[in-house]
């Protein structure tokens, strides 16, 4: 099945300093980029052929697979010189790289890359910046059998914060942990099916837009999910995942279950 990933935009919440063009999808969990996390996750469940959305930063992307390093994250033998891989990560990927705009909102990054998934029934997307446990072909079979047109992954709030309950006169009746809230959050993982093309309209959004238009026809499915799921849309955010990596605690890489090398 065919994964689009949304992986063109400026990033600004991952940038840590003023000038900084690595695009979010290219900064380093552990020896890989983001993207790459994410991609070996969707190949883990047999999906490997990729469509990637670029615009910001897109050279970066492009250059890190047209030389890609298999020795960064694999085994294998150098004898006279010559090296004899004993595992690889991407030799069975197909990934398809397409310009899709430096600025376009998501929907319209969709739209542009309509021609490589429209005669599939069903393909799936994600944002390219959050690692999960969740089982994404589980997630498939109950979309299958729902019939809908499009499904969203959701998940708890995950903010520390506290809403407040006040009354006219300014009393505080109530305080509550967002987290407590009767609310679920967009996951970022999506399976979807052509139809949400025909609630696309141009420069739309894919979530307000089309699976807004979807739900309202009642065919978007909601999937709960309560595992392992962490965005890295901050510089924090990214840097509290490198070091789960070096820690040994990954859970996103479903894939791997080797020891974790030590931290230098």
């Amino acid at each position: 099945m065919k994964v689009v990933l949304f992986c063109g935009g400026f990033g600004m919440r991952m940038r840590n300093h003023e000038g900084d063009s690595i695009p979010k999808p290219m900064q380093m969990v552990g020896p890989r980029p983001l993207i790459w996390h994410v991609m070996r996750y969707y190949a883990h469940f047999g999906h490997t052929q990729f469509v990637l959305c670029l615009g910001y930063g897109a050279e970066h992307i492009k250059d890190y697979f047209l030389h890609y390093q298999e020795t960064s994250s694999n085994d294998f033998v150098l004898h006279d010189g010559e090296v004899q891989m004993l595992s690889t990560d991407i030799t069975d990927w197909e990934i398809t790289f397409v310009n899709t705009g430096l600025s376009s909102p998501i929907g319209e990054r969709l739209r542009r890359v309509r021609r490589y998934v429209e005669n599939e029934a069903m393909f799936l997307a994600n944002y390219a910046d959050v690692l999960s446990d969740a089982p994404m072909n589980e997630m498939i079979d109950t979309f299958v059998a729902s019939g809908a047109a499009a499904s969203m992954m959701v998940v708890p709030p995950q903010s520390s914060f506290h809403c407040v309950e006040v009354d006219a006169a300014g009393q505080v009746e109530r305080i509550i942990a967002v987290s407590k809230l009767p609310l679920w959050e967009n996951g970022g993982f999506f399976v979807l099916t052509p139809e949400v093309f025909d609630h696309l309209p141009e420069n739309g959004d894919l979530v307000e837009d089309a699976c807004g238009a979807l739900a309202a026809q009642g065919r978007l499915l909601a999937q709960r999910f309560h595992g392992f799921w962490k965005p890295a849309d901050t510089f924090k955010e990214r840097a509290e995942l490198d070091a789960a990596w070096f820690d040994g605690s990954r859970p996103w890489m479903v894939w791997d279950d080797a020891p974790s090398p030590p931290r230098a």
